[in-house]
């Protein structure tokens, strides 16, 4: 279309009519340019800019009709006007020319107010022509690159012209799909239809100023897509909507997606889920399972890495599960029947489809144990993430999905009350037990209020010399009615509650306080440690250290008095956040024990970078020390060429401490010295021991003693033997 005055071309063989023309059109604000001969115009034409021609035909009508003939073949009408100028005793030669493609004509001598008309009315119509195909072929452009569908529809014939895009959208070829309504609406979702209907109606009678609505509609291939409609609509004079028109938007991913693992969603899943749980009540002779993944250690990572990591850790985790599943000898013979989900945060979903029973989803669970069971490496920093996992497999039992999905879940909850990185297949009686936790959850709420734990202390005593050299504090419960309830029956509900933090602050300081009335009595031995085992939800709180720097002001304890105790599971998740911890709490001067040791991932080489005092080895490897001593003998010389402390825990025979004596071990505890007894019975135990320990040997072996007798209900055996 031009942009600037319209362009003219007078083709006339008379110089003086091609003139006088020339001139008016000039006045008249045209670019006009004038040629004498036909093949002049049609030189002029090729090389220039001409939007219509005025051509005499009636000075040399050979050639004039020649020359319209010959611009019919390059231009259309529509692209190049051409007005012809003929004789008054033209005749039937108007017919000819508008035959031979002339726009209009008009009669000589020319009267220049009806030319100028006529050429007014040609360029109008040529500029309405070429508005119109430019807004045609910018329409069929967008239709063509957009990747919305776009829709047209005809309210009073009740039509609508749907984009092929559109149809496309659907899984559908052109042809497919007619110019019905009902071509729409009938693949909306059955909950969506009519609030759609609704929603359009709404606009059409001006309660909104557009229609925009979400919906699913379904997709040729079975599945609903999620997609984002909006539309505006035309109306007449009178205001009533004549047509409606608008695009529709394929939002799918971001409803059923979780944007950062790239996994199906929470909304996706239960729409899967639910398609699957009813092929199963179909067909019998195949099953599916839901396997629910928590990740045991994930918040203490966030943070102390920082979301950033957290959510890398959290993509490289969603890798390591898809890999486990497309490795897996069970899913081999499904192929691709399964889905992973991210159902927010560090929780994680597969459903397993087609499986033959509860072995198939077994050997998936345990293939993700592996491959999690591998470090991390994110940003430079080694992670050990463990998870639990709970397995459900359908039964004819289930009514509905949901119900599959609170199974796996308990069952998930109950394999994280047994222990981080385990499994669990789900049978009835976890829904009572998940009663019961949550019935326990309560009851430890109360016991805080009510004051009704305690704390009690278990000897640490040196091999050699019988002497006591600290207490392990433990946490005890006195229930109303159930009496002393033991850690094993409430700590794990405590610590999946976040009780624990609460508890530990409780012992922490407990104990501290005890350590302080003991150092006062017996004044003679100030080196006595009070140990306190940590938590892993202790250890998610930043200013942890700080607290305990609070706790040892208040209770005046000498902070080299107390010896926190990490364990291997809570410290391997994230080990470098561990040992800074660790190094903040040597800073205040507290002593450092590592327990357990053995049983979880770290490898006896890295025991050289944990700043700590102490070595306690686990009471698995201690049990068997009199048969084979290999493991106890390697920890014992690793600990003390590293400077270390090393203590053996769960001593329960002579011969167990006999045999450690001879290994080289300095420290035990366990019940050959003593169980866990109340302060009370601690402070006899203390009394008693450093009077037993002040007699000579030689005057001991001479009495016989083996023991003092500092209460009957401690089972005290603190001789050296």
């Amino acid at each position: 279309m031009s942009l600037g005055p319209d362009s003219l071309l007078v083709v006339d063989k008379d110089d003086l009519n091609r003139d006088r023309i020339f001139q008016y059109l000039s006045k008249c604000g045209y670019e006009t340019s004038q040629a004498a001969s036909g093949r002049d115009a049609l030189d002029w034409i090729c090389s220039h800019q001409v939007d219509l021609v005025l051509l005499d035909a009636g000075n040399s009508r050979a050639d004039g009709m020649e020359t319209l003939t010959a611009l019919r073949e390059i231009y259309a009408a529509e692209q190049l006007p051409v007005i012809v100028l003929l004789p008054s005793d033209a005749g039937e030669e108007e017919i000819s020319a508008l035959e031979a493609g002339a726009n209009d004509f008009i009669v000589k001598p020319v009267l220049f107010p009806v030319l100028l008309a006529r050429i007014q009315a040609q360029l109008s119509h040529k500029q309405a022509v070429e508005a119109l195909r430019e807004s045609e072929e910018r329409y069929a452009l967008a239709a063509r690159v957009a990747n919305d569908g776009l829709w047209d529809w005809d309210l009073v014939a009740d039509k609508i012209c749907y984009s092929p895009r559109w149809k496309a959208m659907l899984g559908w070829e052109e042809h497919e799909v007619s110019n019905d309504p009902d071509e729409w609406f009938r693949r909306i979702h059955p909950d969506d239809v009519d609030r759609i209907r609704v929603d359009i109606a709404a606009h059409l009678e001006e309660q909104t100023p557009h229609f925009e609505g979400e919906y699913r509609i379904l997709h040729r291939d079975g599945n609903y897509l999620w997609m984002l409609c909006r539309g505006l609509a035309v109306r007449g004079a009178d205001g009533k909507a004549r047509r409606m028109a608008g695009s529709q938007t394929d939002i799918t991913r971001g409803k059923v997606v979780d944007i950062l693992t790239g996994l199906p969603n929470r909304v996706l899943f239960m729409d899967r889920l639910g398609r699957s749980f009813e092929r199963a009540k179909r067909h019998r002779e195949k099953t599916l399972a839901l396997i629910f993944l928590d990740l045991d250690s994930f918040k203490l990572i966030n943070d102390n890495h920082g979301h950033l990591v957290g959510d890398q850790l959290l993509v490289a985790i969603a890798g390591r599960i898809e890999s486990s599943v497309r490795s897996s000898d069970s899913i081999v013979r499904f192929g691709r029947n399964h889905t992973i989900a991210r159902m927010g945060g560090d929780e994680f979903t597969l459903l397993l489809e087609d499986i033959s029973g509860v072995l198939d989803a077994t050997r998936v669970a345990e293939r993700i144990s592996k491959e999690l069971a591998i470090p991390f490496v994110v940003n430079g920093q080694e992670l050990f993430p463990t998870a639990s996992m709970g397995i459900a497999v359908y039964d004819p039992a289930y009514h509905t999905p949901d119900e599959l999905l609170r199974d796996a879940d308990t069952a998930m909850y109950s394999a994280k009350a047994l222990g981080d990185g385990r499994y669990e297949v789900y049978d009835p009686n976890m829904r009572a037990q998940a009663v019961a936790r949550q019935q326990l959850r309560l009851e430890l709420q109360r016991a805080l209020e009510e004051k009704e734990f305690e704390v009690h202390y278990q000897s640490v005593a040196f091999l050699e010399t019988g002497r006591i050299w600290g207490f392990e504090a433990l946490i005890r419960w006195r229930h109303p009615a159930r009496g002393l309830v033991l850690p094993a029956e409430f700590l794990p509900v405590a610590e999946e509650s976040g009780l624990i933090v609460e508890i530990g602050r409780w012992v922490l300081e407990t104990a501290c306080q005890q350590m302080r009335i003991w150092q006062s009595r017996f004044s003679d031995d100030p080196a006595l440690l009070i140990s306190v085992n940590l938590s892993a939800r202790q250890l998610l709180q930043t200013d942890f250290a700080q607290q305990c720097r609070a706790v040892l002001d208040r209770t005046r304890l000498l902070n080299s008095s107390l010896n926190l105790e990490f364990t291997e599971s809570v410290m391997m998740p994230d080990p470098e956040s561990a040992i800074r911890l660790m190094c903040q709490l040597k800073s205040l001067g507290v002593k450092i024990a590592l327990d357990d040791f053995g049983t979880g991932y770290s490898s006896l080489g890295s025991l050289s970078h944990f700043p700590i005092d102490s070595l306690k080895i686990d009471g698995s490897f201690v049990s068997r020390v009199t048969k084979d001593d290999e493991v106890v003998r390697t920890l014992i010389t690793l600990g003390r060429n590293l400077g270390l402390k090393v203590v053996a825990e769960g001593v329960e025979t002579a011969e167990q401490a006999a045999k450690l004596r001879e290994l080289g071990c300095e420290l035990a505890q366990g019940y050959y010295f003593s169980v866990p007894v109340t302060a009370q019975e601690a402070t006899d135990m203390l009394a008693a021991n450093r009077h037993w320990a002040a007699t000579s040997k030689a005057a001991r072996l001479a009495r016989g003693d083996r023991f003092p007798a500092a209460s009957p209900a401690a089972h005290l055996h603190l001789g050296s033997g």
